[in-house]
């Protein structure tokens, strides 16, 4: 069995955020500081209003908006959706379900996560329109290769291939006035945090930069990921554990200018936060199914 955390770490392409809304999503990040792109609608069943960041990366709000549709892809074989069905299931409509990885070669990695045992299935293809800030209309086409762990069903992993991009200017949609700049961490927790160490390195390749019994840090190409227990959980953020299966991702922490500056925007829009080791901590709500963190550049 070959080790897929050798080579080079991939990088983190966009992470999934399943919500019951898009309308809820879009008042919640709204309020939070967030610009959300126009909805875009997939072949099967569901949508999204992204949040696009400046170091590339990007939020996914993800909303089933034709349930028939998204039932019979599922059933004809759409991880996607069939993932997301199974997560809102268990989890509820708000959540943390997925982290997307870049590539240039979805097809290779879906051979690798089957020899190394980590596959969820069948990869998937398909296209969508685009539309930009302006308004203006263009064709996006991808391929998507999955990895799980059966013993996480309530998150995965997959590669996206950007088989056709559009060609759109992003950079207003970029400008957030909370001061966000980009994504510095993801953070998964489990009630071992060791246990699911080999599978997010063999699917990240992200190398371990940091160890304790309670902590796992690991550096993708682009943002670290974290893997904590419980208790870390708790002193880092102030969460509860909630009714864990396995591996649940849980936090996002985002990189910002100026601290006090991304304070005053949330304190003056009325959103909840907690000054906690040199970071603003907002816990989820409706159309918020993450912890939030925002840090200052260092």
């Amino acid at each position: 069995m070959t080790d897929l955390s050798k080579g080079m770490a991939r990088h983190i392409d966009h992470l999934v955020l399943p919500t019951g809304s898009l309308e809820a999503a879009r008042a919640r990040l709204s309020r939070l500081g967030f610009h959300l792109a126009p909805v875009g609608i997939h072949p099967f069943g569901t949508s999204n209003a992204c949040i696009y960041l400046a170091d590339g990366t990007f939020l996914e709000p993800l909303a089933r908006s034709d349930e028939s549709r998204a039932k019979a892809a599922a059933a004809d074989g759409n991880l996607f959706v069939a993932r997301d069905a199974a997560f809102r299931s268990q989890c509820g409509e708000d959540g943390f379900s997925a982290i997307a990885f870049g590539t240039e070669d979805a097809a290779a990695d879906h051979a690798a996560f089957k020899h190394e045992g980590y596959s969820a299935g069948p990869m998937l293809e398909f296209s969508r329109d685009f539309v930009d800030a302006s308004g203006r209309t263009d064709r996006a086409s991808f391929l998507l290769a999955f990895a799980a762990d059966p013993d996480a069903p309530d998150v995965f992993f997959f590669t996206c291939q950007r088989v056709a991009t559009p060609n759109a200017d992003r950079s207003g949609l970029e400008r957030h006035p909370n001061g966000v700049q980009g994504l510095k961490t993801v953070v998964l927790a489990a009630s071992e945090a060791g246990r699911f160490e080999r599978f997010i390195r063999a699917t990240s390749r992200a190398a371990i930069n940091r160890r304790s019994n309670n902590r796992i840090c690991l550096s993708a190409a682009n943002a670290a990921i974290e893997l904590v227990d419980d208790a870390e959980l708790v002193r880092q953020f102030g969460a509860t554990c909630g009714q864990q299966r396995g591996l649940q991702a849980r936090a996002i922490v985002f990189v910002v200018g100026n601290l006090r500056a991304t304070r005053s925007w949330l304190e003056s829009h009325d959103v909840d936060c907690e000054a906690k080791l040199r970071r603003l901590i907002v816990p989820p709500a409706p159309g918020q199914g993450a912890i939030f963190v925002f840090e200052e550049l260092s």
